[in-house]
């Protein structure tokens, strides 16, 4: 196996520390870029330097000084950017595109990973307001990418088990219910489920894989194509107690879009929508050379029943 020079930027993030641990447990020499601007945060600093006792080299660098940023991209052969994208919205933007420019200028990246790792957003032009500016802002960067013409791999990773799985995607809590679980619509609907752990072995298996150049790569093992049905199925088996179900229909669900809420809840609500009710992650056929548990038959990912376990 080619191992290869890795720069993780947003290192400290849900998915980036992930990366950095599969970039390391793959054998590949792993830079994790050290932002000037990480001041007080003692909990991000005592990551990195956990990362640093496991073998990753910090490299200093700021979004506020593109030089720095030439300079770090100019030591690795990859870059693979895991900046939040819970908050995609403007300044993550004007920071990725800082990123491709700085990749642009520096010339020597072979393959790069834009922050993505969900939808796909190039199937998602119809997605509802305000939740469509976090995919127009992702094609944005992928304009920038291709414009540039740099060497690319676009990993789409569905829904992150973490968030959707063990509270049987209940909006509202990240916990399992105990009594009653709210189902979208008939609750048949398939999505597609991962731990993110194995998403970032599969993202990180890509990245010196001539099948995977400029392409997009779903993360789609058949095993976790499930409904929410499904998943409430598998916790009532695991718990052996029956959960309440209501039902809420897709104009019910939607109509909080009509009120000024929260940001965030808001975008939620538009995503939990496409992928519930119209089911917009398997909707479309996927190529055996563009799905990763195909192409890496070796990884042994994590099924949902197995990821479920450890809510007992």
């Amino acid at each position: 196996m080619t191992k290869v020079k890795v720069l993780v930027v947003g290192g400290t993030g849900y998915i980036g520390k992930r990366i950095v641990k599969a970039c390391l447990a793959q054998g590949h020499e792993t830079y994790v870029l050290r932002r000037r601007e990480i001041g007080l945060d003692i909990d991000k600093l005592q990551m990195l330097l956990s990362f640093k006792m496991e073998g990753a080299r910090l490299v200093e660098g700021s979004f506020s000084d593109h030089h720095s940023l030439v300079e770090a991209v100019k030591l690795v052969d990859v870059v693979i950017s895991a900046m939040s994208g819970v908050h995609f919205r403007s300044h993550n933007l004007l920071l990725q595109l800082k990123l491709v420019e700085a990749i642009k200028e520096a010339g020597n990246v072979k393959r790069f990973l834009p922050s993505e790792f969900g939808m796909d957003p190039a199937r998602m032009g119809h997605a509802l307001e305000p939740g469509r500016i976090t995919f127009d802002e992702k094609m944005t960067v992928r304009k920038a990418i291709e414009e540039a013409q740099i060497p690319h791999t676009y990993i789409i990773a569905n829904c992150f088990a973490g968030y959707f799985v063990g509270n049987l995607s209940q909006m509202v809590t990240l916990l399992p219910p105990k009594e009653n679980v709210l189902l979208y619509g008939d609750a048949n609907v398939k999505g597609c489920f991962m731990d993110e752990d194995d998403v970032a072995t599969y993202a990180v298996k890509t990245i010196d894989d001539p099948r995977t150049l400029n392409k997009t790569i779903n993360i789609r093992p058949p095993d976790n194509i499930l409904s929410q049905r499904d998943l409430v199925e598998m916790w009532e088996k695991l718990t052996g107690k029956q959960l309440h179900k209501n039902t809420i229909s897709a104009n019910d669900f939607l109509a909080p879009l009509k009120d000024d809420g929260e940001y965030a809840h808001q975008v939620g609500i538009g995503h939990f929508y496409h992928i519930f009710y119209e089911g917009c992650l398997t909707n479309f056929e996927v190529k055996d050379d563009e799905e990763a548990s195909k192409l890496y038959q070796e990884v042994e990912y994590t099924r949902m029943n197995d990821y479920l376990k450890r809510y007992l």
